[in-house]
């Protein structure tokens, strides 16, 4: 059954006012950077681009410089539609766990979240590694897909991550067909995601840049937020014996678990993070500044834990020193 998530609307946190996540007149300048490097098949009319606030390059932050040793990050005013700060925006990159954004947003855009479903074999924790992260499904578990994205998000299942596919589309495959047709219409063409959960493969990739557009698509919808949001959650899930145990899960964010200090600059709503060797630490959050307006920050490849949340925070606090539209400027 098909069923349309329900749109954000944001006021005193997580109610009143409509984020506006698109709002922006691009310059023509950015109309011909992405005309240039984007499949120009996917215009219509250039509706998209007008309305989406893009970077023909790296974008600058006065008094603001990331490490240079991380992939790529981004700062984006997302209630004004501003690029506030990036570096290698556009690199192609492994997103790890990040992908897990993308899957929840195509499971809540295209099942009902009350659903039960019956989690098969390739879906039970046990057909992951022993390092791998997983929710603790089991074959033959019954939970509602609202359940499912809870352990997709909260302490990143991989498992999950399964069980969704293979419940919203039949097969894997061809959920990944769905998952690549939908960062294809959000303009998100430097990606192509293999697996639902990201685990590694070399044609597994996304930019800092897409992940923005696919977070900020996400973020319009009140379910994800809720999940992401979630300091922690406890699921009923009945076994195939019959048994009813209860599970409960805790984001693996170190901000939302008290095991990195809190940013001063803005206020953490949620996220997600993503590791693996080859994609390092990452991390993609949503925020809310002291005057109320909403930023998506973006780390990727960050060496360790440590360097990643010192990063993120040394960004997230220069929200209040920027001090009007223009404090950032395109390279």
């Amino acid at each position: 059954m098909k069923c349309t998530g329900k749109k954000l609307i944001l006021a005193g946190g997580l109610s009143g006012v409509l984020l506006g996540l698109t709002g922006c007149g691009a310059s023509d300048a950015v109309l011909s950077y992405e005309k240039e490097n984007y499949n120009k098949n996917m215009y219509q009319a250039e509706l998209f681009a007008e309305d989406l606030c893009v970077a023909g390059g790296d974008v600058s932050l006065d008094g603001f410089e990331g490490d240079s040793s991380l992939h790529a990050e981004g700062l984006f005013n997302v209630t004004d539609g501003e690029v506030i700060y990036g570096q290698d925006l556009f690199t192609r990159l492994y997103p790890a766990s990040t992908t897990k954004i993308l899957t929840a947003l195509v499971a809540i855009k295209n099942s009902n979240l009350d659903d039960i479903v019956t989690v098969g074999s390739a879906g039970a924790a046990s057909s992951f590694s022993w390092d791998a992260s997983v929710a603790g499904l089991q074959t033959g578990d019954q939970l509602t897909m609202r359940d499912l994205l809870y352990g997709l998000m909260l302490p990143s299942g991989n498992d999950s991550a399964v069980a969704i596919a293979e419940y919203v589309a039949g097969t894997e495959e061809e959920f990944m067909e769905m998952v690549n047709e939908e960062a294809q219409s959000l303009m998100a063409t430097g990606t192509h995601f293999v697996t639902p959960n990201g685990l590694h493969d070399e044609n597994h990739y996304t930019t800092a840049y897409d992940l923005y557009l696919i977070f900020n698509e996400s973020i319009k919808y009140e379910e994800f937020v809720d999940i992401i949001s979630a300091d922690s959650y406890t699921a009923q899930i009945t076994g195939a014996d019959g048994t009813v145990r209860s599970v409960t899960w805790e984001p693996t964010n170190f901000y939302a678990r008290g095991e990195a200090a809190l940013p001063t600059g803005a206020t953490v709503i949620g996220g997600k993070t993503g590791y693996t060797g080859e994609a390092g630490n990452c991390l993609v959050l949503l925020d809310q500044a002291p005057d109320g307006d909403y930023y998506i920050s973006i780390v990727m490849g960050a060496e360790d834990k440590p360097l990643l949340y010192e990063d993120m925070t040394a960004m997230i606090d220069q929200i209040p020193t920027l001090g009007g539209a223009d404090s950032g400027s395109s390279e």
